[in-house]
């Protein structure tokens, strides 16, 4: 009889120690899982931003293609201007070529987010509001909104003679902005592009166009005596090139490239062919 007690409990001993390892080896199995789960999101995080754009061996940019000077079509339909100059030496420097993707404004951030190009280049005044959609390069030129008139009008004089004025600006733009604010307009007009506005303004259908001031100097330099700027700047705009919220390793390396343009001269040379002066200097 004692030999049959002890060798029950035996039993008994044994399943309560493989039940123990049961329990031990369920546990184990959700730690391994919570790990693995781990490791992968830490490569998710891993940023190859740059390495990609020079495996692909270009960097892709999103513009608008009819905003000059900073890009736009010349008489042999060539993209030409500031950022197409200064972008291709940035795209040197991370030992690249540069490939340009001419995008509707209205809807180029979400384009940006969709990764139908790496970069934005083109002009872009950096915001709040876009700062919290994408990151933005140092500043790499300052700017801000001005008006423009037809030469012969002699009743605007600054923003306070708008009331009852039709003015006209870019879809999707900080001119559309700073144009909402102005007050006692009889209508705002917004535009695919600013070729259209300063037609518009040209043949009467506007009062005003408002407008980023070295779009404005290049208009009124191209049809000297049509067009001119009244008051002061509406806004202050430092622009930037904006970059994907994740890219960081390309928006750092960016950052670097624009830095030695400028302390190389590359940039002032570029600046003073489309702005007759170092825009650097205004940084």
């Amino acid at each position: 009889m004692r030999s049959k007690k002890i060798i029950s409990l035996l039993i008994v001993l044994v399943f309560a120690i493989s039940f123990l390892a049961g329990c031990s080896g369920n546990q184990e199995q959700p730690k391994q899982e919570t790990e693995k789960q781990e490791q992968s999101t830490n490569q998710k995080e891993i940023d190859n931003s740059l390495e990609r754009v020079q495996k692909a061996g270009k960097l892709v940019a999103g513009l608008d293609d009819a905003f000059p000077p900073f890009g736009f079509r010349n008489d042999k339909n060539e993209l030409v201007g500031f950022d197409i100059e200064l972008g291709n030496e940035i795209a040197k420097k991370l030992g690249v070529e540069m490939e340009w993707v001419p995008t509707q404004w209205s809807g180029v951030i979400l384009s940006l987010k969709s990764k139908k190009f790496d970069i934005i280049m083109s002009g872009m005044s950096i915001t709040d509001e876009r700062k919290k959609e994408v990151n933005f390069t140092e500043p790499y030129i300052a700017t801000g909104q001005v008006l423009v008139i037809k030469s012969d009008n002699n009743l605007i004089k600054s923003k306070d003679d708008l009331k009852d004025k039709v003015v006209g600006t870019q879809l999707g733009s900080t001119g559309e902005e700073a144009a909402k604010k102005l007050e006692g307009l009889k209508e705002l007009k917004t535009y695919d592009g600013y070729p259209e506005a300063f037609n518009d303004l040209d043949i009467g259908r506007l009062d005003a166009v408002v407008v980023d001031e070295i779009t404005a100097q290049h208009y009124m330099a191209k049809r000297p005596g049509v067009f001119k700027q009244v008051g002061g700047l509406l806004t202050n705009e430092p622009m930037g090139i904006a970059v994907r919220k994740e890219d960081k390793a390309l928006l750092d390396a960016i950052n670097k490239a624009i830095k030695e343009l400028i302390e190389d001269g590359t940039y002032a040379k570029i600046s003073k062919k489309w702005f007759g002066r170092d825009k650097s200097l205004d940084l």
